[in-house]
């Protein structure tokens, strides 16, 4: 292409978006030599996809393609954690870095490849829910546990403080606080987590079901029932069971009724790791309020302290949660830091009120 003309703000977009492709198909080749089978393959094609995109750069640029440049801050970090680590937490990164594309605005940018990104965002939520899978449960009991650890006893303790005590009944009902909070914590994600993974279990298809298919009267046809209790018409029931029949005739397999959702399972997880994950991060949470009080901290002192190491764990554990689900991680770790001081200052007050003077 005759680039002779251009404006150089137009070359070095060109030649910035040219850095940025390459990028990101490394960051994908890194990822996938992390991983084996179907991923992998999917990863290798995302990667072919990016220097496609980094192809039609080279076309605009010609001969003045000039020195390689560096890709984008965002991009660099995503591309050191690909080659370092290669886990979710990168495919999150990878996940918000492709709903960020420009070529939807570029007029440079071809239509194809504005709809690219768009369907490499969706290719990278999906593999990355698969990974959120296998760890929500015990993410889900985590995350909970520290944050109820670092709220709750950040407002026991300055509670407890704002009424004029001394510092060892502080310290005290501290670790009194810390040590109930997380076996209360751990007793409750077992029992709810295995209830949820009951109440699951109850609800899958039996997989013997498919078994009694073969010695269905046909022209009875109650496998018709079973989709309309699961919510089929009758018209829509009755044609799916038709189907369903019509296919076991031709095949003479066994069929299940419904593949068990093993997902839902996985995404529960198990009541025992439920259970030490949120003893744990509770545990971890609430120790960290009482820290200023077991070095000697009193008064004022101690209260800012606490308030302000508790600040610094709520914004980490918002701004994780923000990228590891996708969403804005600047505004989960405000919101989960607005929470917890709002509950920390309306127990301080209740303190003053009710202090001993």
């Amino acid at each position: 292409m005759d680039t002779e003309g251009l404006r150089p703000a137009d070359l070095r977009r060109w030649r910035q978006h040219l850095a940025n492709e390459r990028a990101e198909a490394g960051v994908y080749r890194h990822l996938a030599q992390r991983r084996t089978g179907e991923e992998r393959d999917i990863l290798l094609t995302l990667a072919d996809a990016e220097r496609r995109h980094e192809q039609h750069w080279l076309n605009l640029l010609g001969d003045h393609v000039g020195k390689p440049r560096r890709a984008d801050l965002r991009t660099r970090m995503l591309s050191f954690l690909a080659r370092h680590f290669g886990s979710l937490f990168v495919l999150a990164l990878a996940q918000r870095a492709e709903a960020r594309s420009a070529y939807d605005t570029d007029v440079d940018a071809t239509p194809t490849m504005a709809a690219d990104e768009r369907i490499h965002l969706e290719v990278v939520r999906a593999l990355a829910t698969r990974g959120r899978n296998q760890l929500s449960g015990s993410f889900r009991a985590a995350v909970f546990g520290a944050n109820d650890g670092l709220v709750s006893n950040l407002a026991l303790v300055l509670g407890i403080s704002a009424t004029g005590v001394t510092n060892h009944t502080v310290l005290a009902t501290g670790l009194a606080g810390l040590l109930a909070g997380a076996l209360s914590m751990g007793a409750g994600e077992y029992v709810s987590v295995n209830s949820q993974r009951e109440l699951l279990e109850a609800s899958t298809p039996s997989p013997e079901a498919g078994a009694a298919l073969p010695q269905l009267d046909v022209n009875a046809n109650e496998l018709a029932l079973v989709y309309r209790a699961r919510g089929m018409s009758a018209e829509e029931a009755t044609g799916h069971a038709a189907t369903v029949l019509n296919n076991l005739a031709k095949s003479g397999a066994h069929t299940q009724l419904a593949r068990p959702d093993a997902d839902r399972h996985e995404a529960v997880g198990t009541g025992l790791r439920a259970a030490i994950s949120s003893f744990t991060f509770f545990a971890t949470g609430a120790l960290i309020p009482v820290l200023p009080y077991l070095f000697g901290l009193q008064g004022t002192i101690a209260v800012v302290v606490a308030a302000s190491l508790v600040g610094v764990a709520l914004l980490a554990t918002g701004v994780i949660v923000g990228l590891l689900s996708g969403g804005p991680p600047l505004r989960r770790g405000l919101r989960q830091l607005m929470i917890g001081y709002g509950a920390a200052a309306v127990t301080y007050l209740l303190g003053l009120l009710f202090g001993t003077g």
